[in-house]
């Protein structure tokens, strides 16, 4: 059964998940569907935003859901279930299109770690956030006590994960952490998705790797493919390629 939408509508592409009778909590399966997704989103040059929503209801994401963990090995828990979400909300954290994460209900837990993991957020107006694991014995595995603290002040984290409470869309706006509270979050997101059709795709692209460098969001790889876009335009590349291809010694000119 497929729980996560790939829609596209011109050149603004949409994620939604479809899990409305667990409160679109993940499973195992909804984790594979979004990692696919993502693999096509990659290499589709034709996409310039992503949307990440979630059918109506009263959320957004509850985080992930019980029955597909509760009942795994401590080893097995470790390696695939938190190691393997962690991977999937990495490769939409560092999609080389920017991402708007549409906020209506709650997110909570993995929820909240998805709308994390996009470039910017947009909630209604009453919508909440939280990081409940502590009320059933775990802790935040998809990267909520990591990414997180990049996002909200420590205090603010800490709030949500040892205190348990609730950060409501207001107090989000105000910490940042949401670019727009709006009544109808959707229509929102589109209107600055439609923004970003405007600028150039290349430009955006680099932008999003350098600010991400900056953060220390995959900066390695970031750096090193920056380094290789550069590099790949030069007049050196195409002379050490042509030489190596003849079996002759290159002639570096250093253009």
């Amino acid at each position: 059964m497929t729980q996560v939408h790939l829609i596209r509508e011109g050149r603004i592409a949409e994620l939604r998940l479809d899990h409305p009778a667990k409160l679109n909590a993940f499973t195992a399966d909804m984790l594979v569907q979004l990692d696919g997704h993502l693999a096509v989103l990659e290499r589709d040059p034709q996409v310039a935003c992503v949307l990440v929503t979630a059918v109506a209801g009263k959320a957004f994401c509850a985080g992930a859901d019980i029955r597909d963990w509760a009942d795994l090995a401590p080893g097995e828990f470790a390696r695939h279930w938190v190691r393997g979400g962690h991977r999937v909300f990495d490769r939409l954290a560092r999609l080389p299109r920017p991402t708007l994460a549409v906020v209506q209900g709650h997110a909570f837990g993995g929820g909240l770690e998805l709308a994390a993991a996009c470039d910017l957020r947009v909630m209604a107006p009453d919508a909440t956030l939280a990081l409940p694991e502590a009320q059933i014995g775990i802790v935040p595995g998809w990267s909520g006590s990591q990414r997180l603290v990049r996002l909200l002040p420590e205090s603010v984290v800490k709030e949500m994960a040892l205190f348990g409470r609730r950060l409501t869309a207001g107090r989000a706006l105000t910490l940042g952490f949401v670019a727009a509270v709006a009544d109808d979050p959707f229509a929102c997101a589109q209107d600055m998705a439609a923004q970003v059709c405007d600028l150039s795709p290349r430009a955006v692209e680099v932008a999003k790797a350098m600010i991400h460098a900056g953060v220390g969001e995959d900066r390695a790889a970031l750096i090193e493919a920056l380094g290789s876009a550069a590099i790949a335009a030069s007049a050196d590349r195409v002379e050490g390629v042509a030489a190596f291809r003849a079996k002759r010694k290159p002639s570096f000119s250093g253009e």
